[in-house]
């Protein structure tokens, strides 16, 4: 039976073997390029020429090139060779980074209402809602609610209840900026809606949802004016219940909400609050368009005493009082002119308009006298009557002295 062999004597006697072969090779290029500094010393050599010297030079530089590259090569395989493979050392594992995957906002879980941006309703919708002040006949200020622009024209809704009595009304809104509300378009007391005309050139406005999806317990956002303070900031409502014509919110709502819009995610209208209080209700968008149908292209908006469910007809014509006289000065004698025996009569076409105002004064007879006619004409033209559809009287003037 063969004896193994012991790997480790292989080994070293290869290494001596190799150890022997690398003095001798460079006992030899040491002999052959005259390594040593008397060899190169140029002070050694005054006879050799310049040319042999740096012929020398190459040959040494070429030698050692070689040698350098079979010493490293001679160098690598005696470490592979000694080297067992259990004593290599691991090559370094290269990790790649990948990036880093986008954090995602939690979806809402199975039965979890999602929440409103409130911030961006703030930003779209409040800056078409605002406050409406409602005046009597007197000026009186009769009530304030909440209301909201649907048009860049003017065109606004509110309820119905905060124009009754009205002959007049302003929009303020949040920016300081106040319109004058020139009246109603069409009023509906069964719906408590109304919408109306606002004097403007162009106002941020909300768009109605015309078929609105309203589901019962869905989040949506109440927003009223930002002059109501915390009132008016915008909060998220619920639907309870639904009927046609009818909204039931959960939760209560407070009374400087009435008129305010029910708007969706989008910041779109689906409904308006008509009532506050634990129990607050409003109207679905369905309301408001089928109430904005009634409006007519050539309607004209106008305050009548009490708003009423109809589409605003050509008024009828009502007999106009007559107008009369509220302050009629009579003309003094110029400065100068108040002599015995002066005198002059004259008669002046004065034409009012529909304020009372004097408009026009015109000498129909006149008195015989520059100064007279002068001093009529300045008088004249600050008389006043009631207000009327536009009139004229003709009115004798005499001066005369006493």
């Amino acid at each position: 039976m063969d004896s193994e062999c012991d790997p480790l004597p292989v080994e070293r006697s290869l290494a001596v073997s190799q150890a022997r072969d690398d003095t001798h090779l460079r006992w030899k290029m040491r002999q052959f390029c005259r390594l040593d500094w008397t060899a190169l010393c140029a002070s050694h050599y005054p006879s050799v020429a310049p040319m042999r010297l740096f012929r020398l030079s190459l040959r040494c530089a070429f030698y050692l090139t070689i040698f350098a590259m079979v010493g490293c090569g001679r160098k690598s395989t005696s470490q592979l060779v000694g080297e067992s493979p259990a004593s290599r050392s691991p090559s370094p594992t290269i990790v790649a980074n990948s990036p880093q995957a986008p954090t995602l906002s939690p979806s809402p879980k199975a039965g979890q209402r999602p929440t409103l941006d409130l911030s961006r309703l703030e930003n779209t919708v409040q800056p078409a809602v605002f406050l409406l002040t409602v005046f009597d006949a007197s000026g009186k200020v009769l009530r304030t609610e909440t209301a909201f622009f649907i048009s860049g024209e003017g065109r606004l809704i509110t309820t119905a209840r905060a124009v009754e009595g009205g002959i007049n009304a302003v929009a303020k809104m949040t920016d300081g900026r106040i319109y004058n509300v020139s009246g109603v378009l069409a009023a509906s007391t069964t719906l408590d809606l109304a919408v109306l005309q606002a004097d403007v050139k162009y106002v941020p406005f909300l768009p109605v949802n015309r078929n609105p999806n309203l589901e019962i317990d869905k989040r949506l956002g109440l927003v009223g004016s930002g002059l109501a303070g915390t009132d008016g900031a915008p909060r998220d409502v619920t639907i309870s219940s639904q009927q046609s014509d009818r909204l039931e919110i959960a939760g209560p709502i407070s009374s400087s909400s009435i008129g305010a819009p029910i708007v969706s995610e989008n910041g779109e209208v689906v409904g308006v609050v008509t009532s506050a209080g634990e129990k607050a209700s409003g109207r679905p968008s369905t309301a408001v368009d089928s109430l904005l149908g009634r409006v007519s292209s050539d309607a004209k908006p106008q305050w009548p005493e009490s708003a009423q469910a109809t589409v605003t007809p050509t008024p009828t014509p009502r007999s106009t009082p007559k107008p009369r006289l509220i302050y009629a000065p009579a003309p003094p004698f110029p400065p100068g002119v108040s002599r015995p025996g002066i005198s002059g009569t004259g008669r002046f076409r004065l034409t009012f308009d529909a304020k009372g105002n004097v408009t026009n004064v015109q000498v129909v007879q006149s008195t015989g006298n520059p100064y007279f006619d002068s001093s009529a004409i300045q008088t004249l033209r600050q008389w006043k009557s009631s207000p009327s559809q536009g009139w004229a009287v003709t009115v004798p003037v005499t001066f005369q002295t006493r």
